[in-house]
């Protein structure tokens, strides 16, 4: 990596070459969620915890720059639909590597969704952005999920994961953020073939922590990156000690039973 590519991504993953990326980019889409309501609170909290960077929107990177202090930013470009439409189509960038130069994000996301119904809107501007950032030497993560959200019971199977996040790494995303395949043996046959690092999306709201940590666990052993987690932190009763009990897990290399006493 160049210098200030390096300097930028440095600010995203630690020292150990792992990430924990709090995702609050969500009320994009669909505006008002429990537990976002405060935003400032919010990230004070996990920086508190122990987060190492933050995926959201250009709303937040800009109004609450204080409160992000030294946490990596990492700002969502594409967008453009919202849960209120009756009939949704592709998303698009609705940002671009100047307005992250702009407000100083040290990294941008977006979409890439093979197999989906509109992978033929998404897969070229994902490439547009990488050549938009390869020129000023800013990271690209690229959240690749097979089929997009259309049918995943049916298409976000291992092999369908897997082929997805090769398909990221050959159009040039720096690294990825995708979905768990549900068990060691599966997930560390796709990390052994994707040659940039994988960060794990946190999902819906899970109702028992032991199970959200316990495949935080298991995707870092079986070679994930770290993770990006949303709604499971930042709804959770306590932020900070959410936050806390993931890095314990990233970085320290805790147990599942030694992270949960950070909940109490």
């Amino acid at each position: 990596m160049l210098g200030l590519k390096t300097h930028r991504w440095n600010r995203i993953f630690h020292e150990d070459g792992k990430a924990l990326i709090v995702a609050m980019d969500h009320p994009a889409t669909f505006g008002l969620m429990g537990g976002a309501e405060k935003p400032g609170e919010v990230i004070r909290k996990v920086r508190a915890g122990g987060a190492d960077a933050m995926l959201t929107t250009y709303g937040i990177c800009t109004q609450f720059a204080e409160e992000m202090g030294d946490l990596g930013m990492v700002l969502r470009v594409d967008g453009g639909t919202s849960f209120l439409a009756k009939d949704r189509g592709p998303t698009q960038l609705v940002y671009d590597v100047y307005d992250a130069l702009r407000i100083g994000a040290d990294a941008v996301c977006c979409m890439g969704m093979p197999g989906s119904i509109f992978e033929a809107d998404m897969l070229p501007y994902l490439s547009d952005l990488v050549s938009q950032c390869a020129e000023w030497n800013v990271p690209v993560m690229a959240e690749m999920l097979p089929a997009g959200f259309e049918n995943p019971a049916e298409w976000w199977t291992p092999q369908n994961i897997g082929n997805a996040c090769r398909i990221g790494a050959e159009l040039g995303v720096d690294f990825i953020k995708t979905t768990y395949s549900g068990d060691p043996e599966s997930f560390r046959n796709i990390t052994e073939q994707i040659y940039v690092p994988i960060v794990v999306l946190g999902g819906s709201k899970s109702q028992d922590p032991r199970d959200l940590l316990g495949s935080i666990h298991e995707s870092i052993h079986a070679g994930a990156s770290g993770v990006a987690v949303g709604r499971n932190i930042w709804s959770y009763n306590d932020p900070d000690k959410m936050t806390a009990a993931i890095a314990a897990i990233i970085h320290d290399d805790a147990t599942v039973d030694a992270a949960l006493e950070y909940l109490k």
